[in-house]
């Protein structure tokens, strides 16, 4: 069947609206009307070249919501109207130590929701700007927010679990101080989700403006990062940081901040590398620097979960499907507070 899109045939051409194939529910299967999709930094790197290995056509979109229209005959875990989400994974090998481990993420041959070597055509998957999209039903999460939240919901499926699983795996919760470097698409969930996990959370901004935004979203603290006696005083108080910034930046101011055995974990991904930090920042106090790249599939389920029961989802600004090139220089220039959501019944207008 053909369905529409919004994607871009070059790296140099804007994002325009596309007619795009998608295969039929196989037995394993789920066909999902695509609600909402929201509007990941990921998507403009891949989608104007600037990561390795872009095909085109690039449809873009990893933070899907809709319901449930059609499953495949052996489908048991879901039904025709579920309300549901897919996230940046939509196979894996199946077999491997990760995905036994329900760490697909982690799969040599985990395959991405968009940009990934795929049978169906056009040979690559295509992502979330679009009507409808058939999913492996190990890879489609149950959404229990109300309906009415979904679009808000579309963001946890990166946005979300990208900083729930750091945060669960070095044990975020009371006792634990725990500091969310940049306050945009990322850093605001880590806030919302630190605060609820019960640690005490020091929000770092760039910027005296966001002050209150980071308070409002649940910090205790704020540092404005360009302040050096602020800096200063948070010198071997934290426990854990999730940077969340996606252009390079000096790692050692923040190195400092961690105590002996604490662990900054690099989240956001920019397009050219961070400085070298310095060796003894980290051998001095044991500290650590760190990766992770958002979660399995049972660890993004358990943070669908988590959130629904926390009354947690983003903070969204929606947009028409027409309106996403402005969008992406608004993203750039950190006009949006705090991602955008793509209402895909726009798509068709």
């Amino acid at each position: 069947m053909t369905v529409k899109a919004y994607g871009a045939h070059a790296g140099d051409q804007p994002l325009e609206s596309m007619d795009i194939p998608r295969r039929a529910a196989g037995a394993h299967d789920v066909q999902i009307a695509i609600a909402y999709c929201g509007v990941c930094h990921s998507d403009l790197h891949q989608v104007r070249g600037e990561w390795a290995g872009t095909v085109y056509p690039c449809v873009p979109g990893h933070e899907i919501v809709g319901t449930v229209t059609a499953v495949g005959a052996h489908v048991t875990g879901y039904q025709v109207g579920d309300l549901v989400g897919v996230g940046c994974m939509v196979d894996s090998c199946k077999g491997c130590e990760d995905c036994e481990a329900g760490l697909e993420n982690y799969c040599d041959g985990m395959i991405g929701t968009y940009n990934s070597p795929t049978p169906d055509a056009p040979g690559h998957t295509l992502g979330g700007y679009s009507e409808q999209i058939v999913v492996h039903e190990r890879f489609v999460l149950r959404v229990r927010h109300p309906r009415e939240q979904l679009a808000a919901v579309a963001p946890l499926l990166c946005a979300g679990i990208t900083t729930y699983s750091p945060l669960r795996h070095w044990n975020a919760g009371p006792g634990k101080t725990v500091g969310v470097v940049g306050i945009g698409g990322l850093g605001h969930m880590a806030i919302k989700l630190a605060r609820a996990m019960g640690a005490h959370v020091v929000a770092f901004t760039t910027s005296e403006s966001k002050r209150r935004d980071a308070e409002a979203l649940g910090a205790h603290e704020v540092v404005v990062s360009r302040d050096p006696a602020a800096m200063a005083a948070q010198v071997k108080r934290l426990d854990l940081i999730v940077n969340t910034v996606a252009v390079p930046h000096d790692l050692d101011a923040y190195l400092t901040l961690l105590k002996r055995d604490g662990t900054m974990v690099l989240v956001g991904a920019p397009s050219s590398p961070h400085p070298s930090p310095q060796v003894f920042n980290l051998i001095m106090k044991r500290r650590a620097l760190a990766g992770s790249m958002i979660g399995g599939i049972p660890e993004t389920q358990e943070m669908l979960d988590f959130c629904a029961e926390h009354g947690i989802v983003a903070d969204i600004e929606m947009i028409r499907a027409d309106e996403i090139n402005a969008a992406y220089e608004r993203m750039l220039a950190g006009d949006v507070k705090y991602r955008f959501v793509i209402d895909s019944a726009t798509l068709a207008a």
